[in-house]
């Protein structure tokens, strides 16, 4: 009897913890897809990537021969080395200037415009992204080009004789299309932190004897500092990876280490830009670690 009614305890716990496993798989089904997608296309190609990055080329080759050849390169010629920091100051300014755009922007938007124009705007911002990127920026290669639509202005204007190319094949170029293109993703960020904050916080501490920019400092910057750092990352990151627009608006004069990396693969340099590319990979790897360790990105998981 006792061994019968041990038996017939035990017998409701093993289904439930087998239903329970089931319910757990089953959860995880409609990610499998994702998951077999990212663990091929991005896991696989990075784990070929840090293979070559130690074999070398020989004739257009790749060769097994095991060495850090390729990742000294990197360090120690000093072309690679000032594209790199390049690239690095190219994303910082364009970083700050998306911002210096959007956060006055989407103030204005979401303190003194009604919810109905708010979704209007917003969609007015993401509607380039119903184009193709490469569309957009020859569409600025039009604007900004020595028979484009700017010199032509300027022209008739009489401000200047003849076509300048001033906006384009530079990094000046390249700077302003870039903010043009990365614009709407810290616009977004910023809209949905300063969506949640509750102005009339700068509106008790001006009552108090702040002054507007103090009050904009201490109290507005700190509470959507989330959606600050969002917007960093969104515009930061892509950007060192950049290469179609430094090629067709930067020309010569605008390569950055992105451009570095494509012309290895396309002179079939594979082990090089394998190296260029894990170095890369690993920089933007430390940067979101920082971002996230320092900076407490994970309220925006918590906020959103």
């Amino acid at each position: 009897m006792t061994e019968l009614a041990s038996r017939s305890e035990s017998a409701p716990a093993t289904d439930g913890q087998g239903s329970g496993r089931g319910r757990a798989i089953g959860r995880l089904l409609p990610a499998l897809p994702a998951f077999l997608v990212l663990g091929v296309l991005f896991l696989g190609a990075m784990a070929f990537a840090l293979v070559f990055s130690f074999w070398k080329t020989e004739n257009f080759v790749l060769v097994a021969d095991w060495n850090v050849d390729n990742y000294a390169k990197f360090f120690t010629v000093p072309a690679y080395v000032r594209t790199f920091g390049k690239t690095l100051l190219m994303a910082a300014l364009v970083t700050l200037g998306c911002l210096a755009l959007a956060l006055p922007f989407t103030y204005f938007l979401v303190r003194y415009v009604s919810r109905r124009w708010q979704r209007i705007i917003l969609l007015a911002v993401i509607i380039p992204f119903w184009t193709s990127y490469l569309l957009r920026v020859y569409a600025w290669q039009a604007i900004l080009g020595e028979k484009g639509v700017l010199n032509l202005v300027l022209e008739t204007s009489g401000l200047i004789s003849e076509p300048s190319r001033l906006f384009v094949y530079n990094d000046f170029g390249v700077f302003i299309v870039l903010v043009y293109v990365y614009f709407p993703f810290a616009a977004l960020a910023l809209y949905a932190s300063l969506d949640r904050f509750d102005f009339s916080q700068l509106t008790a501490a001006q009552d108090l004897g702040a002054r507007p920019d103090q009050a904009l400092r201490h109290i507005l910057i700190p509470q959507i500092r989330p959606g600050i750092i969002t917007a960093c990352i969104f515009v930061f990151v892509p950007i060192i990876g950049e290469y179609l627009t430094p090629t067709l608006v930067g020309g010569a004069q605008g390569v950055l280490i992105g451009n570095l990396v494509v012309n290895f693969f396309r002179g079939a340099q594979i082990a090089q830009g394998a190296a260029f590319a894990m170095i890369i990979a690993l920089f933007v790897t430390v940067v979101l670690v920082v971002f996230r360790r320092h900076l407490q990105v994970e309220d925006v998981v918590a906020r959103g």
